[in-house]
């Protein structure tokens, strides 16, 4: 007699019987996730920073002052430098350079991996395989070692540049996912369908494919853009030319350079560290909700929520 097995605990569809909720009651399911509500609040408000940082800062960021690393005051809410430099000037200017260096890599990255990476899965002839060497050629360049040597070599290198080679180079991994997935999904019935009545490829693409990857796009945009936070940050902290003159790394920079940490201006660094952390986690808990979103397993179950049900199968014993 054979050993009972019991099969593995599954996310299935609303059980029979059930009444589906409208659909757009179902389309709203995505925004109504806590953890995408609230990275979409945070990233909003360092987009909204970002957009007019520089017009509501109260000095200019590199104007010296008389009151030499000063702790908040009425007339300095953050404090000031070693050069009397107001620090909240340059948090609210620095947002602009981090934002902006984040956002363009993550388009240019995330448009390269969809084309690249769904037209790999999709044809799988010479196209894709040199479109899959391409992605493992490019995914082996140390990405920020090249950044550093384009930003000391180029004169006029800025955060246009830094951006431009970010998303030209970050964008693999995510191609590597997309091809992945398009490899799973060009034998399903639905593409079968579509290709025996004769679509063109490029429509099965675009409105067969890409409706079912748009949830992984947006996962793997919000990834790229969280390492290009950080670089342009580590960069502007490292010192690398090329970086605008001032985003939080730069202040990063300055704080440690500076000892201030040896000389108790946790002003001076506390608020960029704040800044830095609280960006990643509006992205990631962003990265958080469209993993639920996707990944029914991931999902939060609750009594009467709308969603899939959690099915149990019972226990089999075969003979």
């Amino acid at each position: 007699m054979a050993l009972p097995t019991a099969d593995i605990t599954s996310l299935s569809p609303e059980p029979a019987g059930a009444v589906l909720p409208p659909p757009r009651r179902r389309r709203l399911r995505f925004v109504a996730n806590g953890k995408v509500v609230a990275g979409a609040v945070i990233l909003g408000f360092f987009v909204l920073l970002a957009v007019i940082g520089p017009w509501i800062a109260p000095y200019d960021p590199s104007a010296r002052g008389n009151d030499l690393v000063i702790g908040p005051s009425a007339a300095h809410w953050l404090g000031t430098t070693h050069l009397g430099q107001d620090i909240l000037s340059q948090m609210l200017v620095g947002a602009r350079s981090v934002l902006f260096v984040g956002l363009l890599a993550g388009v240019i990255a995330t448009v390269l991996a969809v084309v690249i990476g769904v037209t790999s899965g999709y044809f799988t002839g010479v196209v894709g395989e040199l479109l899959s060497v391409l992605s493992n050629v490019i995914l082996v360049i140390p990405v920020l070692l090249l950044v550093i040597m384009i930003a000391t070599i180029m004169e006029e290198a800025n955060d246009l540049t830094i951006a431009v080679v970010l998303g030209l180079t970050t964008w693999p991994w995510s191609a590597r996912v997309l091809r992945a997935q398009t490899l799973s999904l060009r034998r399903r019935d639905f593409t079968e369908a579509a290709r025996a009545v004769g679509e063109p490829s490029w429509r099965i693409i675009g409105f067969e494919l890409l409706p079912n990857l748009t949830a992984v796009i947006a996962a793997r945009f919000v990834d790229t853009v969280i390492f290009a936070v950080l670089s342009e940050i580590a960069l502007a902290f490292i010192g690398i030319s090329g970086v605008s003159e001032w985003n939080w790394g730069t202040i990063l920079f300055w704080a440690q350079s500076q000892q201030a940490l040896a000389q108790g201006a946790w002003w001076w660094f506390v608020p960029a560290g704040l800044a830095i952390a609280l960006l990643g986690t509006g992205l990631a808990l962003l990265n958080f909700g469209i993993d639920e979103f996707v990944n029914p397993r991931l999902r939060n179950v609750v009594i009467g929520q709308v969603g899939f049900t959690p099915v149990l199968a019972q226990e089999t014993t075969n003979e």
